[in-house]
């Protein structure tokens, strides 16, 4: 059997990022070779893992970028088993170099998609590379569950936790105005189900709008303000389902986010509010 060297151990360790021990034992299975060692290793991380497939990804983190004029801006969520891991150094720099490419890169339609391009700051290789050393460095089922990149105006929160992220879509020409921010950080706090009234199911709107204007003439109220009585009690209706726009903006309640937005030639258009795992 060859001997096995502290200096054979070392290069194998900085060639894997294996614990010593485990570059040790690799290398005596291997009878010294390097890369037969490599591909002991690679096969005893695969066997690990297979093990853990069927485990739940409980942890992890949501990474995010926009742009400083507002013009576009992208998210990843990355899942993990463990807490340990999700604020481990190789899991953030993972994240920051999915994070990097999506923004910076041809862009990207599944997670698939963006692990096969280059690996920003990794010369020579692909996200997918990096992704499976880290994996098999830490020994834990690690998924990247979904990714986004959205044109602008936009903004973005994210909570402390990194397990809440918004992004907040307008139209309008002030994109970099703080409004805009505050409004996806009353998103996460929020939670609204729409934008618009238009995107709720239309025969529950219609249906509520029915029994207020029943109301209204039960009521004896004139026929000729029905109308603006039903219109003024459906903003209401909105604001309580869940319809952005109408709903009290969380910074000034005084205010409506519509409102809010307004005031600084915005609108609303869309947004994504993600939580991990859901």
């Amino acid at each position: 059997m060859a001997e096995i060297t502290a200096a054979a151990v070392q290069a194998l360790r900085a060639r894997t990022n294996m614990p010593m021990m485990k570059c040790k034992e690799a290398l005596m299975e291997a009878n010294g070779d390097q890369d037969e060692a490599v591909k002991i290793l690679q096969k005893e991380s695969k066997e690990i893992l297979d093990k853990r497939a069927e485990n739940a990804t409980a942890e992890g983190r949501i990474f995010q970028s926009v742009k400083d004029d507002g013009s576009e801006a992208a998210m990843v969520e990355l899942q993990c088993e463990s807490a340990p891991v999700a604020g481990g150094e190789d899991f953030t720099r993972f994240g920051n170099m999915l994070i990097k490419q999506l923004m910076e890169g041809p862009g990207a339609a599944t997670p698939q998609e963006l692990l096969a391009q280059p690996a920003p700051g990794a010369a020579g290789k692909t996200l997918q590379d990096v992704f499976d050393d880290m994996v098999g460095t830490i020994r834990e089922k690690i998924v990247v569950a979904r990714i986004a990149r959205v044109s602008g105006p936009v903004a973005g929160y994210v909570h402390h936790d990194g397990k809440t992220a918004v992004l907040m879509q307008a139209a309008g020409e002030n994109a970099t105005d703080p409004v805009l921010r505050d409004v996806a950080m009353h998103v996460a706090a929020l939670r609204p189900a729409v934008v618009n009234p238009e995107e709720l199911p239309a025969d529950q709107v219609q249906a509520e709008k029915d029994r207020l204007a029943n109301d209204a003439k039960a009521s004896g109220k004139p026929d000729n303000i029905i109308e603006k009585i039903v219109d003024g009690q459906m903003k209401r209706y909105y604001g309580e389902h869940g319809v952005l726009m109408y709903q009290g903006f969380a910074k000034d309640d005084k205010k409506t986010v519509s409102q809010a937005m307004a005031e600084k030639g915005l609108k609303p258009v869309a947004f994504t509010r993600w939580v991990l795992g859901n």
